[in-house]
């Protein structure tokens, strides 16, 4: 099939890109991973099953077919004693991915996300933050991702980190970063991030430091996030032209 339109070139052409997928939550309700940890072994134990969950999200309307590395990193899998897999878990997920992408003429894109390893100030923790995005990142190079998304932060910090990696590591690729609100407040009642950056402040200084899409994803419902969204396209920040509009909203 042949090569289909990469994810900025779809943005500066105006179109909508539909991200879909929500993995861990169908897995843990079919009984193939531990609600929890939420760590993603089913792509060990049954890759005939995360090849069709793929499947399935195309089949449902996703133009992007985003590999179930996330919580696959090397604090989490440790956790669940099998980081001896995590290489091997990394890249079945992606390569699965990118044979699903090939056959339904769609996307595909690595996946990064919160750490839990992370702590702002904490120079051992940023570091070792650091090196689990960087593998993870060129795990996602090497099986042929259409652009990385890092997703899930709650900390502006850490989705920092996360972006610089990506722009390191990722040999061009489009960095896709996407934070949750938690519902922290500002001294001036604004919400922010759990280190204290109020979101649109958050979003502008991503994409100084290379992010080329930002938005928010998963923790709170349309209620709250709608119009978050909305606030940062009227704030008119230029560099708001490389959000997806509307911004990509991401259900993990």
């Amino acid at each position: 099939m042949p090569k289909c339109k990469g994810l900025l070139e779809r943005i500066k052409d105006g179109e909508t890109t539909i991200i879909a997928e929500g993995y861990l939550f169908a897995f843990e309700r079919l009984g193939y991973l531990k609600a929890g940890p939420f760590t993603p072994e089913v792509v060990v134990d049954h890759p005939e099953l995360v090849r069709q969950m793929y499947k399935d999200f195309v089949r449902s309307g996703s133009d992007v077919v985003q590999a179930l590395t996330y919580y696959g990193n090397r604090y989490k899998m440790a956790i669940v004693g099998r980081g001896d897999e995590l290489e091997k878990q990394n890249r079945l997920a992606l390569r699965l991915a990118r044979e699903v992408a090939d056959e339904t003429g769609t996307l595909m894109c690595g996946d990064i996300c919160n750490t839990f390893v992370y702590q702002p100030g904490n120079e051992e923790a940023i570091e070792k933050t650091k090196a689990m995005f960087k593998e993870q990142i060129e795990w996602a190079v090497d099986e042929g991702a259409d652009f990385i998304m890092g997703e899930t932060f709650g900390m502006f910090g850490e989705a920092l980190l996360a972006a610089q990696a990506i722009k390191e590591h990722g040999k061009g690729l489009p960095a896709v970063i996407t934070m949750t609100p938690h519902v922290s407040r500002d001294s001036e009642g604004r919400l922010c991030t759990l280190d204290g950056v109020e979101f649109n402040e958050a979003f502008r200084r991503l994409v100084e430091e290379g992010a080329d899409v930002v938005g928010l994803n998963c923790t709170r419902g349309p209620e709250l996030t709608m119009p978050m969204m909305e606030g940062a396209i009227k704030a008119g920040i230029k560099v708001f032209r490389r959000i997806l509009e509307p911004f990509p909203v991401h259900n993990s």
